[in-house]
């Protein structure tokens, strides 16, 4: 098989992995970061993660954990095949010649285009799935209820300005996928290169490769967080009776209200989830490239 195709199978069966393991995980940060400011004297819907579980176990089931699932579930090929044949081509475009080995500065740059190139699909499914977490909650600005990622979809293109509005919250979204795909990649290169003792990393075992893959999607996370917080605020937004008109005012008004912690809601949900999450899809990647041959 030729290189792309190698990139595209493996980066496919990475991003099954990895959503399978990391949804739940996701569903709770989006829920705590969607959460309004209570008033005065009011405690919080969720009083953290833990509860944020408990609630939804007992509001909606387990199933609502995976809420949402279905988005991202149909686009993760397209996804992750994009985010990991864009590294590969732009590592083949960075090499002195056929084989050579990268810097640690290259590989950044691999990860900042591709994480440029999978910003575009990244956007409108995530807008899905956190208008899919929120729905049934309090927690959401957007007075709607949905029957699944289609309705979603359906709705947001009849009501809220066409396709348009599936990319609120591309600015953010580039914003957290250029700078922290340029760290995992470049921290997962380098942990590798690391824990090898040298350029040649092929004899790594999988015990090594996972924790390079979770090293590096916890850099990704702790690089970039807040975007993410301003990128699910505004996807939650009522498109009728906005409360931010763009990213920036998002920020400042979140600041504002709620000092710098409100830019870390569900931060522990989310390093939760990078660890494991991104162990598997690398894991995933490098036993699939491998055995393609």
């Amino acid at each position: 098989m030729g290189d792309v195709a190698k990139d595209l199978a493996a980066g496919t069966v990475g991003g099954a992995a990895q959503l399978v393991v990391g949804h739940p995980f996701d569903t709770i940060k989006v829920k705590l970061q969607s959460q309004p400011v209570p008033l005065p004297g009011q405690p919080p819907k969720y009083a953290g993660a833990f509860d944020a579980v408990k609630q939804t176990i007992a509001a909606e089931g387990a199933g609502g954990l995976y809420k949402g699932m279905g988005a991202p579930l149909a686009t993760v090929a397209a996804f992750n095949a994009v985010l990991f044949t864009v590294r590969g081509q732009m590592e083949a475009l960075l090499r002195s010649e056929p084989g050579a080995t990268l810097t640690i500065g290259q590989q950044v740059i691999c990860g900042a285009g591709a994480g440029l190139a999978v910003s575009i699909l990244a956007c409108p499914t995530e807008l899905v799935k956190c208008r899919l977490a929120v729905a049934d909650s309090s927690a959401a600005t957007v007075a709607l209820k949905y029957g699944g990622p289609m309705d979603v979809a359906k709705q947001v293109l009849r009501s809220e300005g066409g396709t348009r509005g599936l990319f609120k919250g591309l600015v953010p979204t580039m914003a957290r996928e250029i700078p922290g795909n340029a760290a995992m990649f470049g921290v997962y290169e380098l942990l590798k290169q690391k824990m090898a003792g040298g350029e040649d990393t092929s004899k790594l075992g999988r015990g090594s490769l996972m924790l390079a893959g979770g090293l590096a999607g916890a850099s990704f996370w702790g690089s970039v967080y807040p975007t993410d917080v301003v990128k699910s605020a505004l996807q939650v937004d009522d498109y009728s009776k906005p409360k931010y008109s763009g990213s920036m005012d998002a920020f400042r008004k979140i600041l504002a209200a709620e000092g710098v912690k409100g830019l870390y809601k569900g931060f522990g949900p989310a390093m939760g989830r990078s660890i494991p999450a991104n162990a598997a899809c690398f894991l995933a990647y490098e036993v699939t490239k491998s055995s393609l041959g």
